[in-house]
């Protein structure tokens, strides 16, 4: 919702380098917020961060943060947009710390509702007092995020239109009902019990994904004679398979795991259930590029790679680990569609295999 383009190409346009226009939310709520008195302003985004770059510009005696979960956005939206010294694009779990008189969260009606509910519940609690909240859908028939601000604030003003609806709330006091959307579940890895952290915007949150479920599940036990593994989690989301091949061995706290995601609550949440599963070994590194430490040193790395952005995202995780991985490491990965790997799994790769598990299937492969 906030971080996951998805009526543009992205990357094209970095490319391209062009700036696309805001989409509806995001220039409703600007239009809403133009007359609005504000010197602390936070946004968040659904494109490369238009609305915040369009405050900063109109009102240079004023601070404008651009709050971002996923650093890849990040990275867009300050290459699209020219540097201002009172404009700051931010990566962060949680939004940034700030006595701000206006927050602008644009959001989409096809997001996350939970992570609809939490930025939201975020954005507010920056807030100063007498500072104002304003919330954008692109649905102009909203009835759903209208009921969760009229459930967490004692006034909300309805700004309509033909294509979005805009919500204003004032502070007047503390959010009523707030709750935490934070969860932590238990899944097993054989005898093994373990823990999982997760938040709203977590790839998975709330469950075990199935398909991390075959992927922990196809990584075969090390032989006894076998030195400690180095393990590279790529694209972790929530930690739980590098969480359970680090903790496979009676050794674990020795073993080394690099957990790499581009979304910073991931990693959060990664670090968290390491320290809940007492693995120091685990180490969780927001990164967005590919890059991981001492390259050619990993045994074993694992991916779980999204579908979308035609396979672009697939490529990356792929390279990572032909960089990250000794001679003769393997790469295990899950998918459902495994014709992609069958046909780019070169020049570095060999010993491929691709076979069906569950309703996935288990790409593995050994480092040339």
């Amino acid at each position: 919702m906030m971080n996951h383009p998805d009526d543009d190409d992205p990357q094209a346009a970095a490319d391209a380098n062009e700036l696309p226009p805001p989409r509806t939310a995001e220039l409703r709520a600007l239009q809403v917020a133009h007359d609005l008195p504000a010197e602390r302003i936070l946004c968040t985004t659904l494109g490369r961060g238009q609305a915040a770059a369009q405050l900063a510009a109109e009102r240079p005696s004023a601070q404008t943060v651009c709050w971002f979960l996923d650093q890849y956005q990040q990275r867009l939206a300050i290459a699209a947009q020219p540097p201002r010294d009172n404009l700051s694009f931010v990566c962060t779990a949680d939004a940034p710390e700030g006595d701000f008189e206006l927050a602008v969260i644009p959001l989409s009606f096809r997001g996350e509702a939970e992570l609809a509910r939490d930025v939201v519940q975020e954005a507010f609690a920056r807030l100063k007092m007498g500072g104002r909240l304003v919330v954008a859908v692109d649905n102009p028939r909203d009835q759903w995020l209208h009921t969760q601000l009229r459930e967490m604030f004692p006034k909300v003003t309805v700004v309509p239109g033909d294509d979005a609806a805009v919500y204003v709330v004032p502070k007047r006091g503390p959010q009523r009902r707030s709750r935490s959307l934070r969860c932590q579940f238990s899944y097993r890895d054989g005898p093994r019990l373990l823990q999982a952290v997760t938040r709203p915007g977590v790839f998975s949150h709330r469950r075990l994904d199935p398909g991390a479920r075959q992927l922990i599940d196809a990584v075969p036990p090390r032989p006894a004679d076998a030195p400690l593994p180095r393990i590279i989690d790529i694209g972790c989301g929530a930690g739980v398979v590098g969480i359970a091949l680090t903790a496979r061995h009676s050794e674990s706290q020795a073993v080394h795991c690099l957990s790499l995601d581009s979304h910073a609550r991931a990693i959060e949440c990664t670090a968290a259930a390491a320290q809940l599963n007492s693995l120091p070994g685990l180490v969780a590194k927001l990164d967005s590029s590919g890059t991981c430490d001492e390259p050619g040193s990993y045994d074993i790395a694992v991916a779980n790679p999204p579908y979308y952005a035609d396979f672009r995202i697939a490529r990356l995780f792929v390279d990572t680990a032909a960089k990250a991985l000794r001679p003769g490491g393997m790469l295990y990965l899950v998918t459902k569609h495994p014709a992609w790997y069958q046909e780019n799994l070169f020049p570095f790769w060999r010993d491929t295999e691709i076979r069906p598990s569950g309703s996935y299937f288990i790409v593995s492969s050994r480092r040339g």
